[in-house]
């Protein structure tokens, strides 16, 4: 099949598919003509690249885990044991992603907690960070003229 029908297909745009093949995640054949050939099976690849990558895996390594991977269709799974240790190193730079995000995340509530009440927030400082709506239209204008 050709890369529209892969497309049409997965639901993966034609120039994501491309960059699969670039960082070697697909490999399709290459007519004399030049267009892209994609084997059958590969609409179950691209499913399970998309799998992958929900799981917060990279390309880099999706490369180097897929062929070792098995699918029966329902289930993609790796295919020996010695693939667990790769993937609990992914899943423990996946912890400390989640743990860097909730501790930016609990800094904002402490910021937004810390907002002055809106009567008091017409302070100055508020009109250095946007201009008041009706300074849009003066600002507006200005660049008209």
């Amino acid at each position: 099949m050709r890369i529209g029908d892969l497309s049409r297909r997965t639901g993966v745009s034609v120039r994501l598919l491309r960059y699969y093949e670039e960082q070697g995640l697909l490999r399709p054949l290459r007519r004399p003509s030049g267009y892209r050939e994609y084997p059958e099976d590969d609409v179950r690849t691209v499913q399970n690249i998309r799998t992958l990558l929900g799981a917060g895996l990279s390309t880099r390594t999706i490369a180097a885990l897929l062929p070792c991977m098995v699918d029966d269709g329902q289930l993609l799974a790796p295919a020996c044991s010695g693939m667990l240790s790769d993937l609990q190193r992914e899943q423990e730079r996946i912890d400390r992603a989640v743990a860097d995000l909730q501790a930016a995340r609990a800094v904002l509530d402490t910021i937004m907690t810390a907002t002055l009440p809106h009567d008091v927030a017409e302070h100055r400082a508020c009109h250095a960070v946007a201009p008041a709506p009706a300074d849009y239209e003066t600002l507006l204008r200005g660049a008209h003229h």
